[in-house]
């Protein structure tokens, strides 16, 4: 029997490169390896959004962005968390035996706090119980993290252990799965790539929106005529270059240096690389695309399955708790 890993992503929109490189490339490996339960977790997604206007359309974005790079609604569960209103109830009764010293000393709300001082809610402070009602309602075993992560997934450990030492043994308690996530950096050089910064490149940009992105970007700051030297470690045209060609990437080091290659040069390698990666997964997004009906199938059916396991697992959490 296959071990079943639980993820999710808050739908904002469109994905970019970084999302592809940081954890969907994983995400598409794993599906031959566990039972995979990937989740769009809007609910979470309204702990900071005080519009949702565009959360549907976001969903469906998300949607075709995972569906363009490989994750397979016949191998794994995708679906919309509001969608299985059970987690709402789990999220409940999990918030009735979590202490609130637990959730505040959370690293991540203390940034968030500073993030959104004006909208610091009752759903902000609990996010982690969420957390842990979307994965132990599907049973996850497995969590894919990064070594950042797992304070995060502890917390969801010890509120596993703390209701079953109170109601017996119900709910499963959640291993990490150490994923590396590489550092993607963004094209201002100013740090990792993120549509905040608006320092990305979108999944399904065209060809030339790809190419004008980054023949503007930020390269060596040390760098101001083509004879200069090049410093490649602190370049991010460079770092970019060995996610997507690391083999065409050789030598360039040692050129850049010596001043045999040029920034235009490598953005314009750089360009090919990205571009030659993405076509296959902007072409089947494309004719994804044409079918909203399918998409909004998978989305019926993957929501049907999840919601067959999250009963099973209210079902024990109601009769231990006395509830039943």
């Amino acid at each position: 029997m296959k071990h079943r890993i639980f993820s999710g992503a808050r739908p904002t929109g469109r994905l970019h490169i970084g999302n592809y490189l940081g954890a969907l490339q994983n995400w598409v490996k794993l599906q031959d390896e566990y039972d995979c339960v990937y989740c769009i977790v809007d609910i979470h997604a309204l702990t900071s959004m005080e519009d949702t206007s565009n959360l549907q359309a976001n969903i469906h974005e998300m949607l075709l962005d995972w569906l363009a790079v490989g994750l397979d609604p016949q191998k794994s569960i995708l679906f919309v968390q509001s969608h299985v209103p059970e987690v709402t109830e789990l999220n409940t009764l999990l918030g009735m035996i979590t202490p609130l010293s637990w959730l505040l000393r959370v690293p991540t709300f203390k940034d968030k706090v500073k993030l959104q001082k004006e909208n610091v809610n009752y759903g902000l402070v609990g996010y982690p119980v969420l957390m842990a009602s979307d994965i132990v309602l599907y049973k996850a075993d497995t969590v894919p993290v990064g070594e950042d992560q797992l304070p995060h997934l502890e917390l969801t450990r010890e509120i596993v252990r703390r209701f079953n030492c109170l109601f017996g043994e119900t709910l499963v308690e959640p291993k990490a799965k150490l994923t590396d996530f590489p550092n993607v950096p963004g094209l201002d050089g100013k740090g990792k790539m993120s549509k905040q910064a608006g320092n990305h490149i979108e999944i399904a940009m065209t060809e030339k929106e790809t190419a004008d992105k980054i023949k503007t970007a930020f390269t060596d700051p040390a760098r101001l005529r083509r004879s200069d030297p090049g410093h490649p470690e602190i370049c991010n045209i460079y770092k970019l270059l060995g996610q997507f060609d690391a083999e065409g990437r050789n030598g360039i080091d040692e050129k850049c240096r010596n001043a045999e290659i040029g920034c235009v040069e490598c953005k314009n390698l750089l360009i090919k690389a990205i571009n030659d990666a993405m076509r296959p997964i902007r072409e089947r997004r494309k004719e994804l695309e044409a079918n909203p009906k399918a998409l909004e199938g998978i989305l019926t059916e993957g929501a049907e399955r999840a919601r067959v396991i999250a009963q099973d697992t209210m079902r024990l959490v109601r009769k231990n708790m006395k509830l039943l």
